[in-house]
C-alpha cells in the first residue's frame, strides 16, 4: 500500500498535467475526482489495472450518471494512462471483446494535439457562437467534445468538405458501432447541425434516413416515502438540504445548485427556478419541512458573501448581457448562490477568480454513499428524487397538468411516465387474483 507521502504528490502531479493541457480549474477538479474515484473502485496499483476494469467503471457511470459524466471520466482516465502513466492499455487486452472496447476507448481521444493545431481557431469561434446564443457552459463543453470526435472520425478533414453523407456516416457509426443511447446520438447531431448552420453558414442536405439509436422504454426508479426518509436520514448538512429540495420541490440537480438568494420566497413558500431546461423559468413549491434549514444555509451564504466583499473579489457569475447593463449586480446580495462553493475558482470562460456554486458532483457522491449506508435495494441517483416527487404528488391526487407545470415539462406525455407506478393507473383496475 502506498503511503500518504507518495499518494499526495502523485495526484498533485496529475492535476498539474491537466492544467498544462489548458483545462479550467473546475475541469481539473472534475477530472481528478473521476481518476481518484477509479483508483478507489478496486484494489491494486493503478499501473496493474486492465482495460476491462476501465470499461466496467465507465459502464457503471453510464448507468448511474449522465453521458457528460461518462465522457469526462473517460477523458480523465485516458489522460491518466496515456499521458501520465505512459501505459498502453490496448496491449493488455486478452480477448477480442476487450480489444474492441480498447479501440473504442482510444478513439475518443486520439491525436488531440493534431486536432488543436489544425482546428484551434474553429473551436474558439464555435465556443464564441455558443456563448453569443446564451447556451450553458455544460452545453458548450459537450458540443465542442462532439465536434472534436466528429472531425477525428473524418481524419481531420475540414468540416466544409464533409457532406451530408459524411454526417450520416458518423451518426450511423454512433448507433451501429458505438451503440450509444438515443439521447447521446441526438446530442451529437445537435452539435454538428449547430456547427454547420450557425458557424459555417452551410445548410446540409437531407440525411434523415440515418440509423437511429434505439430509445429504450424504461420506467423511472421511484422510492417509497419511507425510502426517501431513510435516504435523507443517511445524509447530513448541506447535502441533506439539497436532496430534500430535489425531492420536496422536484428540482433537477443543476437547478438546485444554481439557486440564488432572490429565487427563494419564504413568505409565499415558493421557489423560482430560473433558466431551467429549455431556457424556461417556472415556479415550484418550497417545502415547509426544509424552510428552517434553508434559512440557516442562506445565512451561511451571507457570511461567504461578506468575506468576498471584504476581499473585493469579483461578483458571482451573471449573464453577460445583464452584466454589461448592471456591472455591479454580481456583487449584490440577492444574486448570490444559496449553495456557494467553499473555495474560489477561475471562471472557465473569463479566467476571473470568483466564488461559484457548489460542484454538483459533491451531492452525487454523497447520495451514492448514503444509499450504500442505508441499504436501499435500488439504484438511486439525484434524479430519482425528482421522479419520486412527481409520483408521490400523483398518488396524493394532484392533477397531472399541475405536476407537469411543477416539473417544467413541455409535453404532458413526458409527465405521463409517472402514472405507471400508481395503484390505480387511469381506471381502478384490480388484479384478477384480488377479485
Amino acid at each position: 500500500m502506498q503511503s500518504k507521502k507518495t499518494v499526495k504528490p502523485f495526484w498533485n502531479a496529475y492535476r498539474e498535467l491537466l492544467g498544462d493541457k489548458g483545462l479550467s480549474a473546475e475541469a481539473v477538479d472534475d477530472y481528478a475526482a473521476w481518476a481518484q474515484q477509479f483508483a478507489r473502485a478496486s484494489r491494486g496499483p493503478l499501473r496493474d489495472r486492465t482495460q476491462q476494469a476501465v470499461w466496467v467503471f465507465l459502464e457503471a457511470i453510464g448507468n448511474d450518471g449522465s453521458e457528460m459524466d461518462k465522457a469526462h471520466a473517460r477523458d480523465a482516465l485516458a489522460i491518466l494512462y496515456r499521458d501520465f502513466l505512459k501505459i498502453d492499455l490496448k496491449k493488455r487486452a486478452k480477448s477480442a471483446d476487450v480489444t474492441e472496447q480498447v479501440e473504442e476507448f482510444q478513439d475518443e481521444i486520439r491525436d488531440p494535439e493534431a486536432l488543436d493545431k489544425q482546428f484551434g481557431d474553429l473551436f474558439r469561434r464555435y465556443a464564441q457562437e455558443i456563448r453569443r446564443r446564451h447556451y450553458s457552459i455544460r452545453t458548450e463543453h459537450s458540443y465542442t467534445a462532439w465536434i472534436r470526435r466528429f472531425l477525428a472520425f473524418h481524419n481531420l478533414v475540414a468540416p466544409e468538405l464533409v457532406s451530408a453523407e459524411g454526417v450520416k456516416a458518423y451518426l450511423n457509426y454512433l448507433a451501429e458501432v458505438r451503440r450509444v443511447a438515443a439521447g447521446t446520438q441526438n446530442q451529437a447531431l445537435n452539435a454538428i447541425v449547430f456547427l454547420y448552420r450557425h458557424l459555417l453558414q452551410i445548410e446540409l442536405a437531407e440525411f434523415g434516413d440515418f440509423t437511429h439509436a434505439k430509445r429504450p422504454l424504461r420506467r423511472p426508479t421511484v422510492l417509497t416515502r419511507t425510502e426517501v426518509n431513510e435516504l435523507l436520514a443517511s445524509l447530513d448538512g448541506v447535502h441533506q438540504l439539497m436532496a430534500g429540495l430535489l425531492y420536496g420541490a422536484g428540482l433537477r440537480l443543476m437547478e438546485c445548485v444554481r439557486l440564488r438568494v432572490k429565487d427563494i420566497d419564504f413568505e409565499r413558500s415558493q421557489i423560482m427556478v430560473r433558466d431551467a431546461k429549455g431556457q424556461k423559468d417556472r415556479l415550484t413549491m418550497l417545502p415547509k419541512r426544509f424552510e428552517a434549514a434553508l434559512k440557516k444555509q442562506i445565512e451561511r451564504s451571507r457570511e461567504s458573501f461578506k468575506e468576498d466583499r471584504r476581499n473585493d473579489l469579483p461578483g458571482v457569475y451573471i449573464w453577460p448581457a445583464l452584466d454589461r447593463k448592471y456591472p455591479n449586480a454580481g456583487k449584490e446580495w440577492i444574486w448570490q448562490y444559496v449553495f456557494p462553493s467553499d473555495r474560489l475558482s477561475a471562471d472557465p470562460r473569463t479566467g476571473r477568480v470568483r466564488r461559484h456554486h457548489i460542484h454538483e458532483n459533491s451531492l452525487q457522491r454523497a447520495i451514492k454513499q448514503a444509499v450504500a449506508r442505508s441499504g436501499l435495494p435500488r439504484k438511486v441517483s439525484c434524479h430519482t428524487l425528482r421522479h419520486s416527487f412527481a409520483t408521490h404528488l400523483l398518488e396524493a391526487g394532484s392533477d397531472i397538468r399541475t405536476v407537469q407545470e411543477l416539473l417544467g415539462h413541455n409535453d404532458v406525455n413526458t409527465t405521463m411516465i409517472y402514472t405507471h407506478v400508481l395503484n390505480k393507473p387511469g381506471l381502478a383496475v384490480k388484479s384478477p387474483a384480488d377479485l
